[in-house]
């Protein structure tokens, strides 16, 4: 382009010289003339270069910075009286346009993914191999492990291969980690980078379910505590009057000796059949009163140490675990724990075994657990069900409460009979 712009006068130039040398100059006028013209030729080469090349290598360096995803540059020759400088306008506007738009979805990104990480669904997505490429935090905590660990992993061997068949929505069963509940699958597909995806989004059923019946156990609770207490507290204020009138009665009034002892007796049974029923409604209300836990710092050894000491009737063993501090509500925790220690250890009882508490840490979660070597469980499906016990005088509240704590604290509580070993063991997850 620079040598075009140099010849292109050239042939006027020497016309010109030839014309100059060939006539009858003098020699001071034919150089004079002649340095004259070549002077006048590079100038006009020179401005020639400045207002075409110079553009047209501004436009090429603005191309190849729209190629490579670059909008920061601008042209500052672009003006709209000649056509390169509309050119340049025009270009600016397109790198404008370009800039806003990448902003825009880079926007919308961040905001995926925030709501990914946000919300209390898992979301995985999987190319046309089956093969995990996305997978948000709630997915990491379901699978318990990472995304980076995760990621190129087949459906088959996370165990979601049912998740990509079969109609959707609808609701199945599903094991993790040991743990079954009910999900309800959710699936789409989306093409990226030209190639087939599907996304899969699974919400846990089972806890909804639990909550729903949880508040229906507590307004059943509600109803029948107020309609029993109301009728218990004037049957034991009467018979505590009637027994004190019996006491202050003298020895020879006309109520013999006999009759005297039966009503004793008898209002005796009253009073204390309304007193044990009325602890009986009081240690059910706790269902119902459960509050917000009050998060602060509880050290994970500090704690099963300190509430493993509360067990007096056997020794239990402690496996120590990895040194780890939850965001937690202490005394709630505490309760939890002992429910589960002490189930263990009326269990251990019968069969004279052991009670072991330890706990692992995998990502952000924590997993506790507290095995005992009873007869295990022969029943699991109420275990969790308000009101059912399978221990003589137990009140069948110790569980529903204990999973209630761990739900207020975004984790999970199960129990499952040890695999190959005699006995159970309490699975209590949470997060660190």
């Amino acid at each position: 382009m620079v040598r075009l712009a140099l010849l292109s006068p050239l042939p006027g130039l020497m016309v010109a010289l030839w014309l100059l040398w060939s006539g009858g100059y003098q020699a001071s006028v034919r150089w004079t003339l002649t340095v004259l013209l070549i002077v006048c030729w590079l100038i006009l080469t020179t401005m020639l270069r400045e207002k075409v090349i110079r553009p047209l290598q501004t436009l090429s360096n603005m191309l190849a910075a729209i190629r490579e995803q670059d909008y920061s540059l601008r042209a500052r020759q672009a003006n709209e009286d000649d056509a390169l400088g509309l050119a340049m306008m025009e270009l600016n506007a397109l790198m404008d346009e370009l800039r806003s738009r990448r902003l825009g979805a880079l926007e919308a990104t961040s905001l995926l993914r925030r709501v990914m990480a946000e919300i209390d669904v898992a979301v995985f997505a999987f190319d046309e191999a089956d093969t995990l490429r996305v997978v948000n935090a709630t997915g990491e905590h379901l699978l318990g492990d990472t995304a980076e660990q995760l990621q190129g992993r087949t459906a088959t061997q996370l165990g979601l291969a049912e998740c990509l068949r079969g109609d959707a929505p609808r609701t199945i069963d599903l094991a993790f980690r040991g743990q079954r509940a009910r999900w309800e699958v959710r699936r789409g597909a989306f093409r990226q980078d030209g190639r087939p995806h599907q996304f899969v989004v699974l919400a846990d059923v089972s806890r909804a379910l639990r909550e729903e019946e949880s508040l229906a156990w507590q307004r059943l609770v509600r109803v029948l505590g107020h309609e029993i207490n109301n009728s218990i507290t004037p049957i034991r204020s009467l018979s505590e009057r009637l027994q004190h009138l019996l006491q202050r009665a003298p020895p020879g009034d006309e109520l013999r000796g006999e009759l005297r002892e039966d009503l004793e007796r008898g209002l005796g049974v009253i009073s204390g059949r309304s007193e044990g029923l009325s602890r009986f409604l009081a240690s059910y209300t706790k269902l119902v009163r459960l509050p917000p836990p009050k998060l602060g710092a509880v050290d994970v050894r500090a704690w099963v140490s300190r509430t493993v000491r509360l067990e007096n009737r056997l020794a239990v063993e402690i496996v120590e675990g990895p040194a780890v501090t939850l965001h937690a509500d202490g005394d709630q925790l505490d309760q939890l724990l002992i429910n589960l220690v002490r189930n263990a250890v009326d269990a251990s009882a019968e069969t004279g075994g052991g009670v072991r508490v330890r706990w692992t840490v995998s990502g952000a979660r924590l997993r506790l657990v507290v095995e005992d070597d009873g007869l295990g469980l022969p029943e699991t499906a109420n275990l969790f069900v308000p009101f059912f016990t399978t221990k003589q005088g137990g009140t069948g509240i110790g569980l529903v409460l204990s999973r209630q704590i761990a739900e207020a604290h975004g984790g999970s509580l199960a129990l499952q009979n040890r695999s190959g070993e005699r006995g159970c063991a309490a699975v209590l997850t949470l997060s660190v």
